[in-house]
């Protein structure tokens, strides 16, 4: 509710305030899973989204949809990231609130021996580090041509759970092992983003690889939670 009022106003005040440009931070779980990347063009709004991203996931394509509506109306440029999984320096680091990967390198970084994943860490997931976002963003901002465009952005390959946290585990420098509990509940989806269209239309390629970013973070937490 908060998400599809705030930002149903913050369009409306664009657009009223002639705004040149409006950049939306949309998301992935809209997608299907896929041992394949895909496309923007792949998602399809007949199938039904999985029950644990039906609140989140039809309100970022609420929000999506506002942005093209608005673009229509309007000389201002409306540009939706499909962003995949963010991590990086300054994220959120703490279990009640972090995300998987921040979440991940609090659990190996305070383990002296093991650490519990839910579920049996096969699921797959694309990651994208901040710095990379970021260079999106002014890319999109120097080089978008059309007044509304949906792009995917990500790393446009995918990793299981399970080989992130051994990397986690391994850049850390720690010998500590993997418990993996099946009672748990798991959203059992793989993902990776085809980012072709980002690179034709705005000259955007992601350049940080999984292994320099993880290292990035794990400094980053060391300087600030250690």
């Amino acid at each position: 509710t908060d998400n599809a009022i705030m930002n149903s106003y913050l369009l409306r005040a664009s657009f009223e305030n002639k705004i040149k440009h409006f950049i939306f931070f949309s998301c992935t779980v809209m997608y299907q899973s896929s041992n394949t990347p895909l496309k923007e063009t792949d998602f399809n709004p007949k199938k039904e989204l999985y029950s644990n991203y039906f609140g989140v996931g039809n309100t970022k394509l609420y929000i999506e949809k506002m942005c093209e509506f608005y673009s229509k109306i309007s000389s201002t440029k409306f540009t939706c990231i499909r962003h995949s999984n963010v991590f990086g320096p300054f994220d959120k680091f703490d279990l009640n609130r972090s995300h998987f990967l921040g979440a991940s390198i609090t659990k190996v970084m305070n383990s002296s021996k093991n650490i519990v994943v839910w579920g049996n860490g096969k699921e797959k997931r694309d990651l994208l580090y901040i710095d990379d976002l970021v260079d999106f963003v002014k890319l999109s901002i120097k080089n978008q041509k059309k007044n509304f465009r949906i792009y995917n952005c990500g790393y446009g390959k995918s990793y299981s759970i399970e080989k992130i946290i051994k990397k986690i585990i391994k850049l850390s420098q720690k010998k500590i092992k993997i418990d993996y509990d099946l009672s748990k509940p798991t959203i059992k989806t793989s993902l990776s983003l085809n980012c072709e269209l980002a690179n034709k239309e705005l000259g955007w390629k992601r350049k940080t690889s999984l292994d320099t970013g993880i290292l990035n973070t794990i400094k980053w937490w060391k300087a600030n939670f250690k």
